[in-house]
């Protein structure tokens, strides 16, 4: 183990951006593939609707969404989604909110705070899931699929039964694209461009099932809508938001990366290929951890560990004796020094997280990269790690 701490390495990350959103780009990316944006134009000219249009189709066709399913692009990314469903469609039915990281947290807070709403909320510490069985199906459920700033993810959505009454309501953001989603069992579905398909940001997407649209059409919440969250007109759905005219207006340019990001995961195979990119940068990471002294998924059980955001914790000895504060440090130097050395940026853990490191490992990274990212954290951590 000394060697391998002390040696610095030879072999590079081609591409050292590591960051869990944005993310970085797809392999290959110019600027030159978006001179044909069409920057200037209005979002409601027929050209552009046009290609707010295929976003929707190819995000659909790509991650296999349901026919009868309802896709918008929406404002504020994935957290504006979230919101935008929330706050629309809760109310009638009793609710439980899972969460076992920050963004669950904050739908959390979202419905006891804001909304007011009393629910059910199951949480656990990071690195664990809370208690997914026998929760009523007249329930109305809140959760994040992939748990980004704590490395869990469900293993699949066998546990919200059949034939429920309430919504299933999923943040999926870092899982769209590079997990299975069973998209029969959920009624409302979010994610955001700037994460596996390495987009620009402030874009989200939302998709409805027919029983969201239904409870959509049948329920007026009690408390005010902004504009940006309402999908109704004179009571009925309004189709045009799920037909490219969007709620306000989106950037026509980030609209055409989106395009030319979508474009190259069909290229690669569509998704079963970008979840195998995933999967083989967390095997790297798996064979690594196997050999490490000091390093340890924040995940323990295999079967519940993230393929995109995987989160990594300080095992060794002499830093599990420091304190929390040490520990975070630690953490923020390692990153230091690997930013100087031009070799990863934007790895450390999340703010609210546990000290350690987060590794994005979505489809838009290189699996070399993340192979050849871990040799320079052994010698990182070997420049900075405590005395004994």
């Amino acid at each position: 183990m000394t060697d391998r701490i002390s040696a610095k390495p030879e072999t590079r990350p081609r591409v050292a951006n590591f960051s869990s959103g944005p993310c970085t780009k797809r392999p290959g990316f110019s600027l030159n593939q978006l001179q044909s944006a069409l920057l200037g134009r209005s979002h409601r000219a027929a050209p552009s609707i046009a290609r707010l249009q295929e976003v929707i189709s190819r995000s659909r066709a790509l991650a296999g969404i349901p026919e009868d399913y309802k896709i918008a692009i929406v404002p504020a990314s994935d957290t504006g989604a979230v919101e935008l469903a929330l706050w629309s469609l809760l109310g009638p039915a009793p609710v439980t909110v899972i969460a076992w990281e920050a963004f669950g947290q904050d739908w959390v807070t979202d419905t006891v705070k804001q909304l007011k709403l009393n629910p059910d909320v199951r949480t656990a510490v990071f690195g664990k899931l809370p208690e997914l069985e026998n929760i009523p199906p007249e329930r109305d459920v809140i959760f994040t699929w992939n748990g980004t700033t704590s490395g869990v993810r469900v293993p699949d959505a066998h546990w919200l039964g059949e034939d429920r009454e309430g919504l299933a309501i999923c943040d999926a953001t870092s899982a769209v694209f590079a997990q299975e989603i069973d998209w029969q069992k959920l009624d409302v579905i979010t994610w955001s461009w700037q994460k596996v398909l390495g987009g620009e940001a402030a874009h989200g997407m939302l998709v409805l099932s027919p029983k969201a649209v239904a409870r959509l059409e049948s329920y007026t919440p009690p408390w005010p809508l902004p504009k940006l969250f309402r999908l109704t007109k004179d009571g009925k759905l309004n189709e045009a938001i799920f037909a490219g005219k969007t709620i306000n207006t989106p950037s026509m340019l980030a609209v055409e990366d989106c395009l030319y990001a979508l474009r190259w995961a069909e290229e690669i195979g569509g998704l079963k290929a970008m979840m195998a990119r995933s999967d083989e940068s967390l095997a790297h990471i798996e064979a690594w951890v196997g050999q490490s002294d000091w390093a340890a998924f924040q995940c323990a059980d295999k079967a519940l560990r993230s393929n995109t955001g995987v989160c990594l914790r300080f095992a060794a000895p002499e830093v599990i004796a420091l304190s929390e504060g040490e520990q975070r440090a630690l953490g923020k130097a390692i990153v230091s020094l690997l930013e100087k050395e031009g070799v990863a940026f934007d790895f450390g853990a999340y703010p609210k997280a546990p000290p350690g490191l987060r590794i994005w490992c979505g489809a838009t990274v290189e699996p070399s990269d993340v192979k050849a990212l871990l040799p320079w954290l052994d010698w990182a951590y070997g420049q900075l790690r405590p005395s004994v």
